[in-house]
Order: C-alpha cells, then structure tokens, then sequence
C-alpha cells in the first residue's frame, strides 16, 4: 500500500524540517485556534467518515487532509455523535519541537538541511530545475535570493508553502487537536499514537538520494507551477465529505514519479512504511480489544486499496 499524499516526502520530511527551522512551529508558541465548527461558503457537512468493525468491536476513522483553505472548518455534530458512545480516541502523536532542539538541528545537522562548502541551491540543483525554482520564487516572493542557501528539498518545501499561503491553503490545521479538544468535552480517553520522531526524519533525509530529491522538488514545483487549484478543489470536497470527488482528482505525473523514487529507496520509504504499519496494527489491537474506537487517520491512506481490502465500510450518509 502506497502513500497517496502529493508529495510524500515534503510531508513526512521536508516539510516538517521546515518546521524545525521555524518559529512558528517552535513547542513554546501560543499555538493557532483549535477548529471546532469552520465554516466555508454556504453550509459543509463535513469529512467523511469510515465504520471498521469486527463483531462487537468498532472503529470510526476521520479522514484528514493537507493542505486546507485556511478559513475552512468541519461541522462537528456528526463526529460529537459518534463519540457519545465512544470508549477512546486515537490521534497522532504531535512532534515535540522547541527552540533548543531546532538550534541543536542547525549547529550538528547542518549538512543535511542547508548546501555546504560554499556552494548555493543553484549550484546543487539541475539548471533546468533551478530555473523553474527561480521563475516560482519570483512569483511569490520579492526576494531573488530566497532560499538559495538550503539544500534542495528544503528550498521546495519552503516555495510549497509561500504558494500556499498565496492562495489561502495552511498545512497547519490540525485536525487531531480539534478531536482531543472534542474528545476532552466528550470526557473520551485520548490515546496518542507516536508515528515517528524529529530523529526519524533526519535519518530520512540523510539517506535520500540526489536523483530522489530531484524528483520531488519537480513534484514540489509543480504543485505551485499548476496543482493549485485541484489542491483547493480537493480541500472542499473534503468538507462536503465527497469522498468520490477526491478519489477523481488525479496527481500530476510528477508527483507519482516521486512516489516511486521514494518507494524504491530506503529510509524515506521505511519512515512511510512505518506510518502505514503503525495505524493498521492500532486499528486491528482495537478491532480484537472491542469497544468503539474514533482514530484521526491521514485520508489518502484510507483511500488506498490495500484499506479497502481490510473490509472498510465506507459511511458517507449524514
């Protein structure tokens, strides 16, 4: 089973070293709101959401996504219903991030987050790449040095993000506070399940070939190049819980040539395998332990046929 989400290394990696090199993800911040109820344009009835059971035994999956518009919410009634008669929360267990460890990271890890002896991102990254970068850089910023001195994985996922913030999209929502928020009024036991560490990544990263990371920072491009707009179309579907429409908006080509790059090397494919191996066996420990069970799970993973084997019953009615 293959991790559908654009670009899986920016979020299993980069973008979450860009994040460590970030203020605003620093632990010690006053953190955004937490989503409850989001309102979009007209009235959404919110995420779709998944029934497994086994006998006595269920669990009610809530699909997330990233990006989303930054404005939007999900109603939560369907949700609140559910947890009436829950016994536990699953979600994922949030990165333990603070300023002493992102100095710690930029002093011992230099090398592998920013491009060394003297040489910039144009002078690592094919000419042909860099040019795009440039032609996107200045698209969405007013710097024409931006970014030059990060390796390039990073310099991509830090484009991602201000093409992103241009047209209202956030990788920052998140959807697994709202439910501890949910779950804590709920008065529902919240179990937190830890997916991989700060180390991981790293080790991720260290170990990721120039030919790999070529291949996502086009996948990256493109997303700010073209991807836009179906990012935002995918986003509300999400909302209105059409799980059909998001299962019809296609990635470019570009990012399933990174999928495969990152699937046929090592550690980048071992951290997502890991996230893959780590939910499922969640899942099936709750489906033998019985109760009712609602788990925060990465939606494209859902989506995958592999999930749909494990006999998923899809709940899409209201």
């Amino acid at each position: 089973m293959r991790m559908r989400t654009p670009t899986a290394i920016l979020i299993a990696a980069s973008l979450l070293t860009v994040c460590l090199l970030s203020i605003a993800c620093r632990a010690d911040q006053v953190p955004p709101p937490v989503m409850d109820e989001l309102v979009v344009t007209g009235e959404r009835t919110g995420p779709g959401m998944w029934r497994v059971h086994r006998g006595a035994a269920q669990v009610w999956i809530l699909g997330s996504m990233s990006p989303l518009p930054k404005g939007i919410t999900w109603r939560s009634k369907q949700v609140e219903r559910v947890l009436d008669g829950t016994n536990q929360v699953l979600v994922q267990k949030p990165f333990d991030i603070g300023i002493a460890r992102i100095l710690w990271l930029l002093i011992t890890e230099r090398s592998v987050l920013m491009v060394t002896g003297g040489k910039r991102l144009k002078d690592v990254l094919p000419a042909e790449l860099h040019a795009r970068f440039a032609v996107q850089r200045a698209k969405y910023t007013g710097d024409p040095n931006k970014w030059e001195r990060f390796r390039p994985l990073i310099a991509a996922a830090f484009l991602q993000q201000a093409a992103f913030h241009q047209v209202g999209l956030s990788t920052r929502l998140d959807l697994g506070a709202a439910m501890r928020t949910l779950a804590k009024k709920h008065r529902v036991r919240i179990e937190e399940i830890k997916i991989a560490g700060v180390s991981d990544v790293m080790e991720a990263l260290k170990t990721l070939p120039p030919a790999t990371e070529n291949a996502c920072v086009a996948a990256s491009l493109v997303t700010a190049e073209s991807d836009l707009p179906r990012l935002v179309d995918r986003a509300q579907a999400w909302a209105s819980g059409n799980v059909e429409r998001i299962e019809k908006l296609r990635e470019p080509a570009e990012v399933d040539a990174c999928r495969a790059a990152l699937d046929a090397g090592v550690g980048a494919a071992e951290l997502i395998a890991r996230m893959r191996r780590t939910w499922l066996s969640a899942i099936e420990t709750r489906l033998q332990n019985g109760g009712v069970t609602v788990a925060v799970v990465n939606i494209d993973m859902l989506l995958e046929p592999a999930a749909c084997s494990m006999n998923f019953a899809r709940r899409v009615t209201r």
